[in-house]
């Protein structure tokens, strides 16, 4: 409880007029009396007939898990035990700082004359890892709007905020793949593969060169070979968890955007028969989980990434790449997820890659920040927003550099923004296995 607006307005009235007496009548003091006394007892008066804290239940319900950048519904419903709930008032949560919401305070005006209202507050989850909702506050004005009551609900409710898989469990990583899978049930990776997968009468469009010219002479009809992509290719993912992968795009951090782009690959990749492995670095090597099945793998590596943290230190790409490569003794196809600043940051990095691209097919991704292309053109002109564009712009120059760079060494590169880079490894993917490049 604290004293409103119009309370302490209207102590600073009765003030004045004291004052005014006093100095106008000086026997006026019993009329200054009776004036604070009024005010006591309207106060006292308001006290009595507002409703405490005591008169409010409070049920809080919030999923036990949800998906890092998106929101989760937070459900609070109040309720009178004796009269009607305040007509207008204000909600506020104390959180862990892996949980926001859109604004500090929430205001509330349930219907006239009810009893019980329910409100539904959507939390921004910014970060992987469990939160917690410790408390939630409550400011309505009392009856006569003399004082700002104040109830406090202790809550015990957390969250698991895990990477978003949402595009897996929602169909879209399969449907991606439809145009290479033959049947739902086989999943066949069909192509202009090396393994073979079955005879059939040879028709009018297909390519002349598949056909079987000996089993053609002894049936006395053409036959051809099809083929397909080879399975059980090995895939290795390597995240770079330095300072760098913690800069912000958007909602989440470019490892966040990472780790969930890993996570719909592997189910691409477990749909495709490959294995799939997982590896991290900074500073210094981290955890690698050897390849497995694509379903087994996406179990472990959703449950490890899970907890990935972000190093505030820089990365040893010299290290890291280094004790990845050794761990590799069968050719795979290593997706590198990092990120530099110029072109001098990246020179140990262009270096390791082009060791490892020697024995494995090896796909570098990196995100682009819009901001930066923003600052490069920038809407005003001044003096700073010139000087920010030139810098911005030598920056955009040095990365295709380093990009260009790159594939002429034989990396694939993938350079795209947050928003499509999921969809855009999918494709990657596809046209990977398609031409048997692994």
């Amino acid at each position: 409880m604290r004293p409103s607006r119009h309370f302490i307005l209207l102590v600073l009235v009765l003030a004045a007029l004291t004052i005014l007496i006093g100095l106008f009548r000086p026997d006026g003091s019993f009329v200054a009396a009776v004036l604070w006394g009024g005010l006591i007892v309207v106060a006292l008066a308001d006290l009595a007939v507002t409703p405490s804290a005591r008169n409010f239940d409070i049920a809080a319900d919030l999923d036990e898990t949800g998906y890092v950048g998106k929101t989760a519904p937070l459900s609070l419903h109040l309720t009178a035990r004796k009269g009607e709930l305040p007509r207008r008032f204000d909600l506020r949560l104390t959180q862990d700082h892996g949980i926001g919401t859109q604004d500090d305070t929430i205001t509330t005006a349930p219907t006239p004359l009810s009893t019980e209202t329910t409100v539904t507050v959507p939390l921004m989850l910014l970060e992987r890892g469990e939160a917690s909702l410790r408390r939630l506050s409550m400011c309505f004005a009392s009856r006569f709007g003399l004082f700002d009551m104040l109830p406090r609900w202790p809550l015990s409710l957390s969250i698991s905020i895990i990477p978003d898989v949402s595009p897996v469990f929602s169909g879209e990583i399969q449907t991606s793949m439809l145009p290479l899978l033959d049947g739902l049930k086989d999943m066949n990776l069909r192509g202009e593969g090396s393994e073979f997968h079955q005879l059939r009468d040879f028709q009018q469009g297909m390519d002349p060169r598949s056909i079987d010219w000996k089993r053609s002479a002894r049936t006395h009809s053409l036959v051809a070979r099809e083929t397909r992509a080879e399975r059980n290719h090995q895939i290795i993912f390597g995240l770079d968890c330095g300072h760098l992968m913690g800069e912000r795009i958007g909602k989440l951090a470019k490892l966040d955007h990472a780790i969930n782009a890993t996570l719909s690959l592997t189910w691409a990749a477990g749909l495709g028969g490959d294995n799939v492995g997982f590896y991290s670095f900074a500073s210094r090597p981290q955890t690698f989980l050897p390849p497995y099945p694509g379903r087994r793998a996406f179990g472990q590596i959703q449950k490890h990434s899970a907890t990935l943290l972000q190093e505030a230190s820089e990365t040893n790409h010299t290290l890291g790449l280094s004790q990845l490569n050794s761990h590799l003794s069968r050719r795979s196809l290593i997706v590198i997820f990092s990120d530099f600043v110029d072109s001098v940051t990246a020179e140990l990095l262009v270096e390791n890659l082009a060791v490892m691209t020697r024995q494995h097919l090896v796909l570098y991704v990196a995100l682009q920040d819009p901001k930066l292309a923003e600052i490069a053109h920038p809407a005003d002109i001044s003096m700073a927003s010139v000087a920010d564009a030139i810098s911005a712009r030598q920056l955009l120059v040095e990365r295709r550099q380093v990009l260009d760079r790159l594939r002429r060494l034989g990396v694939l590169c993938l350079d795209t923004v947050p928003e499509k880079l999921t969809a855009g490894l999918v494709s990657r993917y596809i046209d990977i296995k398609s031409q048997e490049l692994i």
